[in-house]
């Protein structure tokens, strides 16, 4: 049974003025050969972005590219016609398939602030596509809910095409959430907000939390806290 707890300072980071980045896996010129991903989670992206600034113009290929968005807003445009703005709270997923271009940009008067996450496809050669979806926070109350998952019985949640889920929890101090993993499953969990105990280890805002060789994960709030699990093969 093994819990690893990754602190959030001691993770990946960049920063080029209007983008400060933390990189919970090796990313761009950050390279860990000991960090390269959980099962097909291949990104974890910390990004906090300045007002009227963004990611220009830029391909993707192959990739399900899953956006939560946990202040302000991020805009999205794409060759393919697709547009759309997502708020706090709520999450968008690519599937870049063949191949896609957009832009990503916070128009907001304030800071943006989101997870970026890339999980590997089960098939190459996709078509494209894009979505989003509103998950309200009082529906997550104290309760693990699918965001975007490519497993059987999660209906409600964005599709990836992948044998994996991403759920989203909102828990108050001295709340409780648990999930069964299946045999031979793994778990990668981040608070965005609060501080959490994981199977007993403790975990801060942001940072991550690999769960391996566990039946289950069980995450009790110490203060109010936002949190997002990946369950993988």
């Amino acid at each position: 049974m093994t819990i690893e707890v990754r602190p959030f300072d001691g993770l990946g980071k960049f920063g080029m003025g209007w983008l400060t980045a933390t990189h919970h896996f090796s990313f761009g010129q950050y390279h860990d050969p000991a960090r390269m991903g959980v099962g097909p989670l291949r990104v974890w992206n910390d990004d906090q972005i300045a007002p009227r600034t963004g990611f220009d113009p830029h391909p993707h290929r192959d990739m399900e590219i899953i956006t939560y968005v946990r202040q302000g807003a991020i805009t999205h445009q794409d060759n393919l016609g697709n547009q759309g703005r997502t708020e706090a709270g709520d999450v968008q997923v690519m599937s870049a398939g063949t191949g896609i271009r957009h832009v990503e940009y916070n128009r907001e008067d304030g800071e943006t602030r989101i997870f970026q996450i890339w999980i590997t496809p089960r098939t190459q050669g996709l078509v494209p596509r894009w979505g989003q979806k509103a998950f309200p926070k009082q529906d997550r109350a104290a309760a693990l809910v699918p965001l975007a998952s490519g497993l059987q019985g999660h209906d409600g949640a964005l599709p990836i095409d992948q044998d994996a889920a991403i759920l989203g929890a909102t828990l108050e101090a001295g709340q409780t959430v648990r999930h069964t993993l299946a045999r031979g499953r793994r778990a990668y969990l981040v608070p965005a907000t609060g501080r959490v105990r994981v199977n007993g280890a403790e975990a801060g805002a942001r940072d991550g939390v690999v769960v391996t060789d566990e039946a289950a994960v069980q995450i009790e709030a110490l203060e109010p806290s936002e949190i997002l699990l990946a369950d993988l093969p």
